[in-house]
């Protein structure tokens, strides 16, 4: 009997592969995917990862091909892949429901954010960036999954520690920053961001971040809305009848 094989695609990164290290397969800018099987959709229903919040990943990770660290994915890029997923497993056509109509939108179109990628130096992820009111020269990188992991692994053990207080934007600023006047110590940068980052300067830095941050384009744009409606992305994108 002939070898069966499961068709593949390659999907492009937004990044173009320019934030990663060299020796990473992430640095080539693309990665193989194959199409989703019954196998998959069994990760879909799973209920321990429906549970813990890690089903969407769980899939990603069944669907990879390329050798990867998926811990390294920049969320942009995860993003894309996350889009690249739907379209392989469910086909390009997506309905979902705004503020009580129903939207249907063809996920093959979503383009890419429009970056300087001229900003980007082959193979680092670390940036310069000027405070503009306090003059503070910070540097600091763009998340990954492993990052958004380790973030949210922070902020539950804050809230067991003081239920109701939110640390959300300081522990996120916490991980983006890598460094304060040259200091790299996370004792330092963890104390500036407490102490010493004014509201003005902590916006005016979450401003450039996303304004450099490689990403798809999750905004629909119908008729009559001008502002655009972020698409929803649950486990119901990847499988609308699954009721969940």
């Amino acid at each position: 009997m002939a070898e069966l094989k499961i068709p593949t695609e390659t999907v492009t990164l937004p990044s173009k592969g320019l934030l990663y290290p060299e020796t990473s397969p992430l640095a080539k800018g693309e990665i193989e995917m194959k199409y989703m099987t019954a196998k998959e959709e069994d990760i879909l229903s799973n209920s321990n990862y429906l549970r813990n919040g890690t089903v969407i990943d769980k899939l990603l990770q069944a669907l990879i091909v390329t050798p990867i660290n998926y811990n390294e994915l920049l969320v942009g890029d995860k993003n894309a892949i996350l889009i690249a997923a739907r379209v392989l497993g469910y086909g390009k056509d997506y309905t979902f429901t705004y503020n009580g109509t129903e939207y249907s939108v063809d996920l093959s179109t979503l383009e890419d954010k429009v970056v300087d990628d001229k900003l980007y130096k082959r193979g680092m992820n670390e940036f310069h960036f000027t405070l503009p009111h306090s003059g503070n020269n910070i540097t600091f990188k763009l998340l990954t999954h492993g990052d958004e992991q380790k973030i949210e692994a922070e902020i539950k053990g804050l809230l067991k520690i003081t239920p109701g207080v939110s640390a959300d934007v300081t522990t996120r600023l916490k991980y983006i920053i890598t460094s304060v006047e040259g200091k790299y110590d996370q004792k330092d940068i963890r104390d500036f961001v407490d102490n010493y980052l004014i509201a003005k300067d902590a916006r005016a830095l979450r401003e450039y971040y996303s304004k450099i941050s490689p990403d798809i384009n999750l905004k629909y744009y119908p008729e009559g809305v001008e502002e655009g409606i972020d698409i929803p992305v649950s486990i119901n994108f990847f499988w609308p009848d699954a009721g969940i």
